[in-house]
């Protein structure tokens, strides 16, 4: 749907699309010469699957970014390339005091959320092999001069993502909402989230492209910071009954084993170095995915 969209939007002489694999080299090799910029989003996506399939997650995480990388190096050397990386790379944080609150938990002791000199402790396969290419990136600048930048992203979302339980949490919980399924919440409903709506993550992308020789190696937080947060259900709960105009059904499920209470980057690194911060609330930018998701159900029929 979202290949189709593309083609209607741009049109088809303005766009190039090749079916591939970042785990096929060759296939790689063939396509990336000429390239100005790789933005590496090619992943694995879900920590679930990844301890079902550690091995799949590995050769696309691990040893796909390894190829980008070395595609870029020996026939693209001067393109820019910015990897999307996670804030999993942090780990389960267990050691930070947390505080609860009515319809939340919050940090006791980090106001403007975790800074990108916390140290990484990468937790479950996909932690694992998405940090493994957060540190390939920044080393292949080091070792070889390549032109990249990590960016350590927070939960992203926006129109036209087509969320499901275990990725995309947010689309999949509007989704659920205008469609009238149940949506499973696991835990208590107030862990906390940063978020990044889609239009802002891609200004972070132009300014890193346009920034990426003075700041080539570096690895960034781009979240939503601590002014862009929602509680997974308590808060985000009642947002969606509202839009809805009904209360949403749940069914409810005991902690995912390493969730984590909070999350909340700290991107005032991001925002003095990229220049560059969120413009769009959670409030605004969830309603205007609920609204696109509203005028278009036929996309989710089967979803």
């Amino acid at each position: 749907a979202n290949l189709d969209w593309l083609y209607t939007r741009h049109g088809r002489s303005h766009l190039q699309f090749i079916h591939g694999d970042i785990r096929d080299y060759d296939k790689l090799t063939n396509s990336i010469g000429g390239a100005e910029v790789v933005l590496h989003l090619a992943s694995q996506v879900a920590v679930t699957t990844s301890v079902q399939n550690p091995r799949e997650d590995f050769e696309i995480n691990a040893l796909g970014t390894f190829n980008v990388l070395e595609a870029v190096r020996h026939y693209a050397p001067e393109t820019a390339v910015i990897y999307a990386s996670t804030n999993k790379v942090y780990g389960g944080m267990t050691e930070i005091n947390i505080a609860e609150q009515a319809t939340r938990y919050t940090y006791a002791d980090y106001p403007y959320g975790i800074d990108e000199m916390y140290p990484l402790d990468f937790h479950s396969p996909y932690g694992c092999s998405k940090g493994s290419g957060d540190q390939y990136t920044q080393d292949y600048a080091r070792i070889y001069g390549l032109r990249t930048l990590v960016f350590r992203q927070s939960c992203i979302y926006g129109q036209r993502q087509f969320g499901v339980e275990d990725q995309g949490w947010v689309a999949h919980f509007v989704i659920a909402a205008v469609m009238n399924r149940a949506i499973s919440i696991y835990g208590d409903g107030r862990q906390v989230r940063d978020l990044l709506h889609v239009s802002d993550l891609i200004r972070a992308y132009e300014s890193g492209i346009a920034k990426i020789d003075e700041l080539k190696g570096e690895a960034f937080n781009v979240g939503g910071g601590p002014q862009n947060t929602l509680s997974i259900w308590s808060e985000f709960g009642p947002l969606l009954a509202e839009m809805a105009g009904r209360e949403i059904p749940v069914k409810w499920g005991d902690w995912r084993p390493g969730d984590q209470r909070v999350f909340i980057a700290d991107i005032r690194r991001a925002e003095t170095m990229l220049g560059w911060q969120p413009h769009v609330s959670p409030q605004q930018g969830i309603r205007d995915l609920y609204q696109w998701v509203a005028s278009n159900p036929h996309l989710f029929q089967s979803s």
